[in-house]
Protein backbone atom coordinates (compact mmCIF):
# COMPACT_ATOMS: atom_id res chain seq x y z
CA UNK A 1 0.00 0.00 0.00
CA UNK A 2 1.23 3.39 -0.69
CA UNK A 3 2.27 5.61 2.16
CA UNK A 4 1.81 9.68 2.55
CA UNK A 5 3.35 12.32 4.36
CA UNK A 6 0.96 14.29 6.54
CA UNK A 7 1.31 17.69 6.93
CA UNK A 8 2.84 19.24 10.22
CA UNK A 9 3.22 15.77 11.66
CA UNK A 10 6.19 13.93 9.90
CA UNK A 11 4.27 11.37 9.76
CA UNK A 12 3.69 8.81 7.09
CA UNK A 13 0.58 6.98 6.68
CA UNK A 14 -1.50 4.39 4.07
CA UNK A 15 -2.60 6.44 1.01
CA UNK A 16 -6.05 4.65 1.84
CA UNK A 17 -8.07 5.40 4.57
CA UNK A 18 -11.49 4.18 5.98
CA UNK A 19 -14.36 6.38 7.49
CA UNK A 20 -16.52 5.85 10.51
CA UNK A 21 -19.32 7.87 9.76
CA UNK A 22 -21.45 4.73 9.76
CA UNK A 23 -19.86 3.10 12.66
CA UNK A 24 -22.05 2.20 15.61
CA UNK A 25 -25.68 3.35 15.48
CA UNK A 26 -27.22 0.57 14.13
CA UNK A 27 -24.21 -1.38 14.36
CA UNK A 28 -22.66 -2.14 17.28
CA UNK A 29 -18.94 -1.61 19.04
CA UNK A 30 -18.17 -5.54 18.57
CA UNK A 31 -19.04 -5.20 14.75
CA UNK A 32 -17.79 -1.58 14.58
CA UNK A 33 -14.57 -2.59 15.87
CA UNK A 34 -14.53 -5.58 13.71
CA UNK A 35 -14.80 -3.35 10.91
CA UNK A 36 -11.61 -1.33 11.73
CA UNK A 37 -9.84 -4.15 12.57
CA UNK A 38 -10.63 -5.58 9.00
CA UNK A 39 -9.31 -2.50 7.20
CA UNK A 40 -5.82 -2.51 9.57
CA UNK A 41 -5.07 -6.40 8.67
CA UNK A 42 -6.19 -4.91 5.07
CA UNK A 43 -3.11 -2.48 5.47
CA UNK A 44 -4.89 0.54 6.18
CA UNK A 45 -3.63 2.60 8.81
CA UNK A 46 -5.80 5.98 8.58
CA UNK A 47 -9.30 6.27 10.37
CA UNK A 48 -11.67 9.48 9.38
CA UNK A 49 -13.97 10.46 12.02
CA UNK A 50 -16.25 13.28 13.86
CA UNK A 51 -18.10 13.64 16.60
CA UNK A 52 -21.50 13.75 15.27
CA UNK A 53 -20.70 10.11 13.64
CA UNK A 54 -22.16 7.26 14.79
CA UNK A 55 -24.96 8.77 16.69
CA UNK A 56 -22.21 10.38 18.47
CA UNK A 57 -20.27 7.30 19.21
CA UNK A 58 -17.87 6.80 16.36
CA UNK A 59 -14.99 8.29 18.19
CA UNK A 60 -14.93 6.47 21.32
CA UNK A 61 -15.18 3.71 18.25
CA UNK A 62 -12.46 4.86 16.64
CA UNK A 63 -10.73 5.57 20.58
CA UNK A 64 -10.64 1.74 21.00
CA UNK A 65 -9.27 1.44 18.19
CA UNK A 66 -6.38 3.06 18.49
CA UNK A 67 -5.80 2.35 21.75
CA UNK A 68 -5.17 -1.67 20.83
CA UNK A 69 -2.59 -0.20 17.76
CA UNK A 70 -1.02 2.94 19.77
CA UNK A 71 1.37 4.28 16.93
CA UNK A 72 0.40 2.68 14.22
CA UNK A 73 -2.49 4.59 12.99
CA UNK A 74 -3.44 7.77 12.33
CA UNK A 75 -6.90 9.97 12.79
CA UNK A 76 -8.70 12.82 11.35
CA UNK A 77 -11.73 14.14 13.26
CA UNK A 78 -13.40 17.42 12.95
CA UNK A 79 -15.06 20.49 15.09
CA UNK A 80 -18.41 21.85 13.78
CA UNK A 81 -21.15 19.39 14.06
CA UNK A 82 -21.29 18.74 17.91
CA UNK A 83 -22.75 15.27 18.55
CA UNK A 84 -26.25 14.76 18.09
CA UNK A 85 -28.75 14.90 20.91
CA UNK A 86 -30.46 12.13 22.61
CA UNK A 87 -27.65 10.11 22.58
CA UNK A 88 -27.71 8.44 25.65
CA UNK A 89 -31.60 7.29 24.82
CA UNK A 90 -30.30 5.66 21.58
CA UNK A 91 -28.12 3.38 23.48
CA UNK A 92 -30.95 2.14 25.84
CA UNK A 93 -32.75 1.77 22.55
CA UNK A 94 -30.01 0.19 21.05
CA UNK A 95 -29.52 -2.36 23.68
CA UNK A 96 -32.91 -3.18 23.57
CA UNK A 97 -33.44 -3.71 19.93
CA UNK A 98 -30.06 -5.68 19.47
CA UNK A 99 -31.57 -9.20 20.54
CA UNK A 100 -34.44 -8.60 17.77
CA UNK A 101 -32.19 -7.51 14.80
CA UNK A 102 -31.23 -10.65 13.71
CA UNK A 103 -34.77 -12.57 13.89
CA UNK A 104 -36.64 -9.54 12.43
CA UNK A 105 -35.57 -8.59 8.71
CA UNK A 106 -35.51 -5.15 8.15
CA UNK A 107 -34.73 -4.73 11.77
CA UNK A 108 -31.53 -2.80 11.26
CA UNK A 109 -33.06 -0.28 8.81
CA UNK A 110 -35.60 0.37 10.60
CA UNK A 111 -33.90 1.12 13.91
CA UNK A 112 -31.52 2.88 11.54
CA UNK A 113 -33.94 5.61 10.67
CA UNK A 114 -35.34 6.05 13.91
CA UNK A 115 -31.59 6.71 15.35
CA UNK A 116 -31.25 9.71 12.23
CA UNK A 117 -34.59 11.01 13.45
CA UNK A 118 -34.22 11.34 17.00
CA UNK A 119 -30.66 11.99 17.22
CA UNK A 120 -31.52 14.62 14.30
CA UNK A 121 -29.32 17.95 15.16
CA UNK A 122 -30.76 21.41 14.19
CA UNK A 123 -28.45 22.89 16.39
CA UNK A 124 -26.62 26.47 14.34
CA UNK A 125 -22.91 25.74 14.38
CA UNK A 126 -20.72 28.84 15.39
CA UNK A 127 -17.08 27.83 14.67
CA UNK A 128 -15.97 29.59 17.94
CA UNK A 129 -12.47 29.72 19.90
CA UNK A 130 -14.36 28.32 23.37
CA UNK A 131 -16.60 26.22 21.22
CA UNK A 132 -13.27 24.85 19.22
CA UNK A 133 -11.17 24.51 22.30
CA UNK A 134 -14.00 21.67 23.69
CA UNK A 135 -14.39 20.57 20.68
CA UNK A 136 -10.38 19.13 21.01
CA UNK A 137 -10.32 18.33 24.66
CA UNK A 138 -13.27 15.97 24.16
CA UNK A 139 -11.93 13.96 21.35
CA UNK A 140 -8.70 14.22 22.71
CA UNK A 141 -10.00 12.05 25.44
CA UNK A 142 -12.29 10.42 23.36
CA UNK A 143 -9.79 9.03 21.03
CA UNK A 144 -7.48 8.27 23.77
CA UNK A 145 -4.68 10.56 22.16
CA UNK A 146 -2.38 12.90 22.85
CA UNK A 147 -2.24 14.60 19.17
CA UNK A 148 -4.77 14.43 16.92
CA UNK A 149 -3.45 14.44 13.60
CA UNK A 150 -5.77 16.44 11.28
CA UNK A 151 -8.24 18.22 12.71
CA UNK A 152 -10.83 19.74 10.39
CA UNK A 153 -13.77 22.68 10.53
CA UNK A 154 -16.81 20.36 10.05
CA UNK A 155 -18.94 22.01 6.71
CA UNK A 156 -17.50 25.04 7.43
CA UNK A 157 -17.75 28.30 4.77
CA UNK A 158 -16.19 31.29 4.04
CA UNK A 159 -18.53 32.94 6.34
CA UNK A 160 -18.17 30.98 9.02
CA UNK A 161 -14.48 32.25 9.69
CA UNK A 162 -14.53 35.52 10.29
CA UNK A 163 -13.08 35.90 14.12
CA UNK A 164 -9.26 35.34 13.62
CA UNK A 165 -8.59 33.99 17.51
CA UNK A 166 -9.91 31.15 16.04
CA UNK A 167 -6.95 30.94 13.52
CA UNK A 168 -4.55 32.06 15.75
CA UNK A 169 -5.89 28.84 18.18
CA UNK A 170 -5.80 26.35 15.65
CA UNK A 171 -1.74 27.49 15.02
CA UNK A 172 -1.26 27.09 18.55
CA UNK A 173 -2.50 24.30 18.71
CA UNK A 174 -0.35 22.92 16.30
CA UNK A 175 2.78 24.65 18.53
CA UNK A 176 1.54 22.71 21.53
CA UNK A 177 1.29 19.35 19.73
CA UNK A 178 -2.60 18.53 20.00
CA UNK A 179 -2.86 18.57 16.62
CA UNK A 180 -0.71 17.77 13.65
CA UNK A 181 -2.70 20.04 11.65
CA UNK A 182 -5.44 21.66 10.40
CA UNK A 183 -7.66 22.34 7.72
CA UNK A 184 -11.69 22.43 6.40
CA UNK A 185 -14.05 19.30 5.52
CA UNK A 186 -16.55 20.55 3.84
CA UNK A 187 -18.39 20.34 0.29
CA UNK A 188 -16.86 20.78 -2.80
CA UNK A 189 -18.91 23.72 -3.52
CA UNK A 190 -17.75 25.54 -0.55
CA UNK A 191 -14.06 24.90 -0.61
CA UNK A 192 -13.48 28.00 -3.12
CA UNK A 193 -14.70 30.76 -1.43
CA UNK A 194 -12.53 29.72 1.53
CA UNK A 195 -9.24 28.79 -0.77
CA UNK A 196 -9.69 32.00 -2.32
CA UNK A 197 -11.05 34.59 1.04
CA UNK A 198 -9.57 32.46 4.29
CA UNK A 199 -6.90 30.37 2.55
CA UNK A 200 -5.01 30.22 5.75
CA UNK A 201 -7.37 28.03 7.29
CA UNK A 202 -7.17 25.57 4.32
CA UNK A 203 -3.18 24.19 4.82
CA UNK A 204 -5.56 20.80 4.51
CA UNK A 205 -8.49 20.30 2.34
CA UNK A 206 -11.38 17.15 2.65
CA UNK A 207 -14.12 16.83 0.13
CA UNK A 208 -15.58 14.60 -2.83
CA UNK A 209 -13.91 13.62 -5.59
CA UNK A 210 -14.54 15.09 -8.42
CA UNK A 211 -12.72 13.26 -11.43
CA UNK A 212 -13.71 16.13 -13.64
CA UNK A 213 -12.01 19.37 -11.75
CA UNK A 214 -8.59 20.58 -12.88
CA UNK A 215 -5.63 18.74 -12.29
CA UNK A 216 -4.07 21.14 -10.43
CA UNK A 217 -6.64 22.50 -8.20
CA UNK A 218 -5.52 23.12 -4.79
CA UNK A 219 -2.44 21.69 -5.57
CA UNK A 220 -0.21 23.44 -2.91
CA UNK A 221 -2.71 22.03 -0.01
CA UNK A 222 -2.88 18.72 1.59
CA UNK A 223 -6.02 16.86 0.29
CA UNK A 224 -8.35 13.82 1.24
CA UNK A 225 -11.13 13.06 -1.30
CA UNK A 226 -14.02 10.95 -0.39
CA UNK A 227 -17.56 9.75 -1.82
CA UNK A 228 -15.37 8.08 -4.87
CA UNK A 229 -18.15 5.39 -5.38
CA UNK A 230 -21.01 6.64 -4.01
CA UNK A 231 -20.97 10.22 -6.19
CA UNK A 232 -19.87 8.83 -9.54
CA UNK A 233 -20.59 5.09 -9.94
CA UNK A 234 -24.02 5.17 -10.20
CA UNK A 235 -24.28 8.10 -12.75
CA UNK A 236 -21.77 6.14 -14.83
CA UNK A 237 -23.47 2.87 -14.45
CA UNK A 238 -26.21 4.36 -15.76
CA UNK A 239 -24.46 6.13 -19.09
CA UNK A 240 -22.67 3.07 -20.34
CA UNK A 241 -25.69 1.02 -19.54
CA UNK A 242 -27.65 3.47 -21.70
CA UNK A 243 -25.32 3.23 -24.54
CA UNK A 244 -24.02 -0.71 -25.02
CA UNK A 245 -21.91 0.51 -28.12
CA UNK A 246 -20.15 3.49 -26.15
CA UNK A 247 -19.44 0.83 -23.20
CA UNK A 248 -17.98 -1.13 -25.79
CA UNK A 249 -15.82 1.71 -27.57
CA UNK A 250 -14.63 2.19 -23.50
CA UNK A 251 -13.89 -1.11 -22.82
CA UNK A 252 -11.39 -1.25 -25.86
CA UNK A 253 -9.99 2.17 -25.29
CA UNK A 254 -9.21 0.78 -21.47
CA UNK A 255 -8.77 -2.41 -22.78
CA UNK A 256 -10.82 -3.39 -19.16
CA UNK A 257 -14.50 -4.59 -19.72
CA UNK A 258 -16.15 -2.18 -18.15
CA UNK A 259 -19.88 -4.65 -18.31
CA UNK A 260 -17.60 -6.86 -16.02
CA UNK A 261 -19.36 -7.22 -12.27
CA UNK A 262 -16.76 -5.06 -10.10
CA UNK A 263 -14.62 -3.55 -13.05
CA UNK A 264 -15.93 0.09 -13.00
CA UNK A 265 -15.61 0.54 -9.13
CA UNK A 266 -12.31 -0.94 -9.49
CA UNK A 267 -11.04 2.19 -11.89
CA UNK A 268 -12.77 4.36 -10.31
CA UNK A 269 -11.17 3.20 -6.91
CA UNK A 270 -7.66 3.25 -8.62
CA UNK A 271 -8.42 6.76 -10.58
CA UNK A 272 -9.32 8.38 -7.07
CA UNK A 273 -6.06 7.53 -5.77
CA UNK A 274 -3.69 8.06 -8.87
CA UNK A 275 -5.07 11.76 -9.11
CA UNK A 276 -4.11 12.37 -5.66
CA UNK A 277 -1.03 10.65 -5.10
CA UNK A 278 0.41 12.85 -2.13
CA UNK A 279 -3.08 12.78 0.06
CA UNK A 280 -5.77 10.48 0.86
CA UNK A 281 -8.47 8.70 -0.66
CA UNK A 282 -11.42 7.81 2.06
CA UNK A 283 -13.84 5.31 1.82
CA UNK A 284 -16.67 3.26 3.92
CA UNK A 285 -18.23 -0.62 3.50
CA UNK A 286 -19.78 -2.90 6.18
CA UNK A 287 -18.66 -5.38 4.40
CA UNK A 288 -14.99 -6.79 5.34
CA UNK A 289 -14.43 -8.27 2.08
CA UNK A 290 -15.02 -5.19 -0.01
CA UNK A 291 -12.83 -3.15 2.53
CA UNK A 292 -9.90 -6.01 1.80
CA UNK A 293 -10.88 -5.50 -2.33
CA UNK A 294 -10.09 -1.31 -2.06
CA UNK A 295 -6.73 -2.03 -0.40
CA UNK A 296 -5.98 -4.81 -2.95
CA UNK A 297 -6.54 -2.15 -5.46
CA UNK A 298 -4.89 0.56 -3.95
CA UNK A 299 -1.95 -1.71 -3.96
CA UNK A 300 -2.26 -3.01 -7.73
CA UNK A 301 -0.39 -1.36 -9.94
CA UNK A 302 -1.58 -3.05 -13.24
CA UNK A 303 -4.41 -1.22 -12.44
CA UNK A 304 -2.52 1.94 -12.84
CA UNK A 305 -2.93 2.63 -16.79
CA UNK A 306 -6.60 1.27 -17.51
CA UNK A 307 -7.76 3.77 -14.45
CA UNK A 308 -5.76 6.47 -16.15
CA UNK A 309 -7.55 6.23 -19.67
CA UNK A 310 -10.91 5.99 -17.69
CA UNK A 311 -10.45 9.67 -16.10
CA UNK A 312 -8.58 10.88 -19.35
CA UNK A 313 -12.45 9.36 -21.14
CA UNK A 314 -14.55 10.79 -18.55
CA UNK A 315 -12.22 14.27 -18.52
CA UNK A 316 -12.82 14.39 -22.19
CA UNK A 317 -16.81 13.15 -21.90
CA UNK A 318 -16.94 16.50 -19.30
CA UNK A 319 -19.90 18.13 -17.29
CA UNK A 320 -22.80 16.61 -19.46
CA UNK A 321 -21.87 13.01 -18.76
CA UNK A 322 -21.94 13.75 -15.35
CA UNK A 323 -24.73 16.33 -15.43
CA UNK A 324 -27.36 13.62 -17.14
CA UNK A 325 -26.93 11.10 -14.84
CA UNK A 326 -26.42 13.15 -11.52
Amino acid sequence: MNTVELPGTGRHTSQLAIGSGRLMGATSLRDSLGLLEAAFDAGIRHVDTAPSYGIGEAERCVGEFLNRHQGEVTVTTKYGIPPPKNQRLMGVARAVAKPLMARIPGMKDRLRSVAAAATKNDAVVNYTVEGAQASLENSLRALKVDRIDLWLLHEASAEDLQDERLLRFLVASVEAGKIGSFGVGSEAEKIPGMYAERREYCPVIQCEWDPLAPVDQWADRFQVHHRVLQNWLPRLSAHLQNDVGLCRAWSRETGADLASPGMLATLLMKAALLGNPKGITLFFSKKKEHIAENARIAADESLARPAEILHTIMRREGRPMAAANS
